[in-house]
């Protein structure tokens, strides 16, 4: 009756955890599977977002790469001829030196050869300014002007109480621009002791180097 009694307890004792194991074995892949599953919809969307975000980004470097290119283009085709331009200049500053250095009585009084010389040099004077104006140079004069240091270098001040203080009245050495840059600044005598500036109501002030001499 003993035997009999522990062995049905032996057998039915050692049942219970395996029987529990078993369903925790059976339950546990169920939660996994749970937590693992994800929408193929959602990773697509995903996806999508990523690469939209990626061409977008590739597309704003292309075009801010396709506008410095641009840029740099066009400022090559500006400046390219910067240095030999402001070596011209001092060329053309020698056929102007030849010109003024032949009084006006001797002009007047010159015979014919000497005359053809001041003519001729006075042309190639002309033809080298139109050259340069043709690649962007040009020639400013800023008489009358308010002084600008960006395009103007002063000498000198002149006393004069009838203009307004801070103007160009006298022009030593004419400036040159290349589009918009100062090629080479003006040396210029400014108006000292004159009355302010007066300022223009509503009016739009001239752009400094805004006078061109155009007469070459």
């Amino acid at each position: 009756m003993t035997n009999e009694s522990k062995n049905p307890e032996e057998q039915v004792a050692p049942e219970t955890p395996e029987v529990s194991e078993s369903a925790e074995a059976a339950e546990t892949p169920v939660e996994e599977g749970v937590l693992e599953f994800e929408d193929p919809a959602e990773k697509l969307a995903a996806e999508n977002a990523e690469l939209k975000e990626r061409a977008l980004r590739l597309m704003a470097e292309m075009e801010n790469l396709r506008r410095r290119t641009e840029k740099e283009v066009k400022d090559a085709k500006a400046y390219s001829v910067a240095a030999f331009a402001r070596d011209m200049l001092v060329v053309n500053d020698n056929l102007g030196r030849a010109i003024q250095a032949v009084p006006e009585e001797a002009r007047a009084e010159a015979d014919s050869s000497l005359t053809a010389l001041i003519e001729g040099v006075e042309m190639v004077e002309r033809d080298m300014l139109n050259q340069l104006e043709k690649h962007g140079v040009k020639r400013i004069n800023p008489e009358g002007e308010k002084f600008d240091p960006n395009f103007h270098q002063a000498m000198f001040e002149v006393p004069n109480p009838e203009v307004p203080n801070g103007t160009v009245v006298q022009v030593v050495q004419a400036g040159y621009v290349i589009a918009d840059r100062v090629l080479r600044p003006a040396m210029v005598g400014v108006s000292k002791g004159g009355p302010k500036t007066p300022v223009n109501n509503g009016e739009k002030p001239a752009e400094p180097g805004s006078t061109v001499d155009k007469s070459a």
